[in-house]
């Protein structure tokens, strides 16, 4: 049975309800499709950035190692200053920086890198030796003595440096013994000066 024309409801309301909400989620959908595809954007630049930062981290470390292997100290400094700001929690480059200003005879400076990678990886024997070489450069052939005591302990059996490491702390033990017998001699001590007798 057929309703009358009359009886028939009107669609219109719904349609056009239906239009908005259709014109609503595609407007909610574009917008979070333009977010999306920035979100991603930024992501590939991020990464492109942090290509870019370990790629000159890398340029950089290399270059330092070049440099003192060449004893240019102060472009060594340089190059691992700026792996320092790249990559601040890197032990060997602490290290490397630390060697370089060894060479630079810059002696409290060079401490403080050594003890800085010590710090952040204990496990960095050359750090060990590298503090040895500045506390010798500040003459504290005790502290010296016991950071390359540390280095030996730390280090294989088969390190080039090994060798050397023991040859210097036979070396600040003597100067230390020769220092010791030095200050204990009776005649070591300052001279009084002999009085003058007054005159006449």
């Amino acid at each position: 049975m057929k309703r009358p024309a009359d009886q028939r409801r009107d669609r219109r309301p719904l349609a056009l309800a239906l239009t908005v909400a259709g014109i609503l989620l595609g407007g909610l959908l574009l917008a979070r499709y333009d977010d999306l595809v920035g979100a991603a954007k930024s992501l590939r630049m991020r990464g492109h950035a942090e290509m870019q930062r370990r790629s000159e981290l890398e340029q950089r470390f290399r270059q330092g190692v070049v440099m003192l292997h060449a004893r240019r100290f102060d472009e060594a400094a340089q190059a691992f200053h700026r792996v320092l700001q790249l990559a601040p929690r890197l032990p060997e480059a602490h290290v490397n920086m630390g060697f370089s200003l060894v060479g630079l005879a810059q002696w409290p400076a060079a401490h403080d890198f050594f003890a800085t990678a010590i710090e952040l990886n204990p496990e960095q024997a050359n750090a060990y030796y590298g503090l040895a070489v500045a506390l010798e450069g500040l003459e504290d052939l005790p502290g010296a003595i016991g950071a390359m005591r540390t280095y030996i302990h730390r280090s294989a059996a088969e390190d080039p440096y090994r060798r050397k490491a023991e040859s210097a702390i036979w070396e600040w033990r003597a100067r230390l013994d020769q220092t010791r017998q030095e200050l204990e001699r009776p005649d070591s001590g300052p001279t009084r000066p002999e009085r003058e007798e007054a005159p006449g």
